[in-house]
């Protein structure tokens, strides 16, 4: 039974009263092949574990996970779509009931261990460590392909006059049309054209993306060429990624303060800016103005549920990664609604100038990160000052959840297998593989990304597969190993148990919460459509559930193989193998 001391209120256990097997010592202190459950391996580990040299490295990487794609271009989309301020009331429900209990949950130090040894502390449920490295990688790969997107409208900003402001380019055809005054179509005053006329124009923002970045093609089945220009900005931005991961936490706790700061930066910068600009107090009220009535849609809960969990990045295993990195014993997210305030009120001033509803111009995703906020630049003074900012702001918003991925992968190697330079060789060999399929969207034969993309976005990292990753999560922590039991092994990590709400959610509210959004995901599922005109065959939609599926799996498959390995009874089997594997950092507590 845990002892409780007497002078901090901490509850600690001998190394004789754990239950569970103890990894061995190998070369130089660092654990080796653990007396693990059987048919689970090893207990693994880093040769060495380093730790962050300052706790801010910790929380810094944190927020620079945190302030990620998703919060600048999807979370202000989804306001508005669902009645405006409103949306804010279920998201900071889920948050509540969700989002902070498992990121609460995820913190890797207690373990000491990336996403996938984490689940020592219950081997059986192992295969959620694997479903995590899964979902991270997928959501790596595709997210460094807009890093790419970026990475090209920077090199193209720096000019006198924007690429994409004007018609008259190669790319462009003969319906490219520079100015829309939509209302001035009903006096037949703009060029003698009709309604209907110019409803059938495109502006050279559009024909910029289509024709030059993306060259899209008439659909995932079509043949094409490789797009070489934005092959290089791939190439480069991998590159990028490696010598920002390739030394660990020591280097990543520095490069952070600047990548967790600079988004911060510019979109005080950006905000400042477009709040002076005609028409953004119209884009803000249209961003906040509730509509009361969406409350009673599912579709809201749904929203609300995906991005929260998405936007606490919860489910991937980076922040059990980051943690992992943290000392023992130790102590220690406006951005979305921020960015809206940004993002509308630019569109807002967009909207003005061009004569039209805000509804019309407010997009989600790629949408409004490589159409309407360059569309919007072309209208401003010094346009391509604010185009580099934004672009720039773009590149350096995500690459810590890379090192969430080699965390976990290094744990699976041996310590007896280590190997001088193991951790540079192998996160070249990772960015290489993920450039290599990366190479897909770059190509006419994926209409430059915009048809493999959404698949990726869609299916791999999306709300069905994060709500289930979280389940299982929850239910694993709260029943198989224990509520009261993990909230004793917080308490001798940081000093004092955390609040009582956080064991209730864990064991009630949460899996509850997750599991209910999942099903009315299901139950709501659409077929995925790319602009509202190009239907998936069905062989693209099954590589879109294959990516799901892929990770969803992982958990349902370890446990029954574990089970059928293992010798004994079904109780013994049971009993054995959701034993922790404790590590040698664990003896003195």
């Amino acid at each position: 039974m845990a002892k409780k001391s007497a002078e901090n209120g901490i509850y600690s256990v001998s190394s004789d009263q754990k239950k569970g097997p103890l990894t061995a010592p190998g070369p130089d202190g660092a654990p080796a092949k653990g007396d693990g459950p059987a048919g689970l391996g090893t207990a693994g580990g880093r040769l060495a574990v380093e730790t962050w040299t300052r706790q801010m490295d910790f929380i810094m990487s944190c927020v620079g996970f945190s302030v990620g794609l998703g919060n600048v271009w999807l979370f202000p989309y989804l306001c508005y779509k669902n009645g405006g301020g409103v949306f804010l009331i279920p998201g900071v429900l889920i948050s509540l009931v969700g989002g902070i209990p498992i990121f609460f949950l995820e913190l890797g130090q207690f373990m000491k261990a990336g996403s996938i040894n984490v689940w020592n502390i219950c081997p059986l449920f192992k295969g959620l460590g694997y479903a995590s490295m899964v979902i991270i990688f997928y959501c790596n790969t595709y997210y460094t392909m807009v890093l790419a997107w970026g990475f090209y409208y920077l090199v193209k900003s720096f000019t006198t006059k924007l690429p994409w402001a004007t018609c008259g380019h190669t790319w462009n055809t003969p319906d490219c049309m520079e100015i829309f005054r939509h209302e001035d179509c009903a006096n037949a005053s703009l060029a003698n054209l009709t309604c209907d006329q110019l409803a059938d124009r495109r502006s050279p923002v559009i024909k910029f993306w289509e024709n030059k970045v993306l060259r899209l093609s008439g659909g995932l089945e079509v043949p094409g060429a490789l797009n070489w220009e934005v092959t290089l900005c791939l190439l480069a931005c991998w590159v990028l990624v490696y010598f920002c991961v390739w030394k660990g936490v020591k280097s990543t706790g520095k490069i952070v303060y600047f990548t967790a700061t600079f988004p911060y930066v510019v979109l005080v910068v950006l905000l400042v800016r477009g709040v002076l600009l005609p028409g953004a107090l119209d884009g803000i009220i249209y961003y906040l103005k509730p509509d009361w009535s969406k409350l009673g849609s599912p579709q809201v809960w749904i929203d609300a549920g995906t991005q929260i969990f998405f936007s606490y990045a919860i489910g991937l295993g980076a922040l059990t990664a980051l943690g992992s990195y943290n000392h023992f014993n130790n102590c220690y997210n406006g951005t979305s609604f921020f960015a809206g305030f940004v993002v509308f009120s630019i569109l807002g001033f967009m909207a003005a100038k061009q004569g039209m509803h805000i509804s019309k111009v407010a997009e989600s995703g790629p949408g409004l990160a490589f159409i309407a906020y360059p569309r919007a630049v072309t209208l401003m003074p010094v346009a391509p000052l604010w185009a580099a900012l934004f672009f720039f702001m773009l590149l350096v918003l995500t690459f810590v959840g890379v090192e969430g991925f080699i965390t976990g992968l290094l744990d699976l190697l041996p310590a007896s297998y280590y190997f001088r330079f193991q951790r540079e060789i192998s996160v070249a060999l990772c960015c290489a593989l993920r450039f290599v399929i990366d190479l897909s969207m770059v190509t006419d034969v994926s209409g430059g990304g915009m048809y493999i993309f959404p698949l990726f976005d869609y299916y791999s990292s999306s709300g069905t597969t994060l709500l289930w990753q979280a389940f299982w999560e929850c239910v694993v922590m709260a029943w198989v190993y224990g509520a009261d039991r993990f909230t004793d092994d917080i308490a001798c990590m940081i000093g004092y148990r955390p609040c009582p709400w956080m064991k209730w959610c864990w064991s009630f509210f949460t899996p509850l919460v997750c599991m209910g959004i999942f099903i009315f995901n299901v139950v709501y599922y659409e077929p995925l459509v790319y602009n509202n005109t190009y239907v998936y065959l069905w062989w693209g939609e099954a590589i879109g559930w294959a990516f799901a599926l892929s990770s969803m799996l992982c958990v349902l498959l370890h446990l029954p193989c574990c089970l059928l390995r293992a010798k004994g009874t079904m109780a013994e089997c049971w009993q054995h193998l959701t034993q922790p594997i404790w590590g040698l950092h664990h003896l003195e507590y």
